[in-house]
């Protein structure tokens, strides 16, 4: 048959998951009589060979051979293996030893059955299942010790729900509330120690709200303020606020808003 591996495959060793050099003439796989027949060639095909797309490839060409191969020793044919099989198969896999394998289950089982998986004790499996998840399954997973994991759950979450996360200790993580949380509920994070979340809030307030952050201890929240401030509050940090770069925005702001208040009532006149 002829030699359709890539350059770069073909200098990969064909020996087994124990390194054993690989031998068709003792392979079990490819004398077994199956329906249809089995397809697999060395170096490029093979559930044998311990490089995982070699593996890969022969689920492809014998997707109905992988129920067989779910109790396999050899990790990367198991998790490999999980990706082809009936799903309703994959149940047990749960508890697998190696999280790779755990990783496909969570890719693949129904929701109903994989909720264990929330508390897997690998940060990508929860992660693949936070990709998974809605709503208040999804919410579930807010305390998890990883801040990755439950930024995703404030990426995806409902909006009304992320309340349960305004107290985040990750501030990436409340930062992502902030871009999403409805009012009233943005307003617990009005007094937020950290910097920039205090500057989203800013920029999500409805202006008549904009007040409450007028006095925060640092300039760039209250440059924010001024940059969308009613004209009372413009004029009142033009005139009192201690920064100059805040004084001038507020400025500049009152006097767009006069110039716009004017060209409305000439309209009108």
């Amino acid at each position: 048959m002829t030699d359709v591996r890539p350059f770069e495959e073909s200098e990969i060793p064909e020996v087994d998951w124990l390194g054993v050099p690989l031998d068709c003439a003792r392979c079990a796989v490819r004398d077994a009589i199956a329906d249809p027949p089995v397809r697999c060639q060395r170096g490029h095909a093979c559930v044998q060979d311990r490089y995982a797309r070699r593996i890969d490839r022969f689920f492809r060409w014998n997707p109905t051979q992988a129920n067989a191969y779910l109790s396999h020793p050899y990790f990367e044919v198991r998790a490999i293996a999980c990706r082809y099989a009936d799903v309703f198969r994959l149940r047990p896999l749960i508890g697998d030893e190696d999280e790779t394998v755990r990783l496909s289950v969570a890719a693949r089982l129904p929701l109903s059955h994989a909720l264990p998986l929330r508390a897997d004790p690998h940060r990508e499996v929860r992660i693949r299942m936070a990709m998974r998840l809605e709503g208040r399954a999804l919410m579930e997973m807010k305390d998890d010790p990883d801040y990755g994991v439950r930024l995703l759950v404030a990426r995806r979450a409902p909006p009304a729900l992320l309340v349960g996360l305004i107290h985040d200790a990750e501030s990436e993580v409340r930062l992502e509330v902030a871009r999403r949380l409805p009012m009233p509920q943005l307003l617990a994070l009005c007094d937020d120690t950290e910097l920039a979340v205090r500057r989203q809030v800013t920029r999500r307030l409805p202006r008549y709200l904009l007040s409450k952050m007028a006095t925060d201890p640092a300039w760039e929240v209250r440059y924010e303020v001024a940059e969308r401030a009613e004209a009372a509050l413009a004029a009142r940090l033009a005139e009192e606020d201690a920064e100059p770069e805040v004084r001038a925005m507020a400025a500049q702001r009152l006097a767009m808003l006069i110039e716009k208040a004017w060209r409305e009532g000439s309209s009108h006149g």
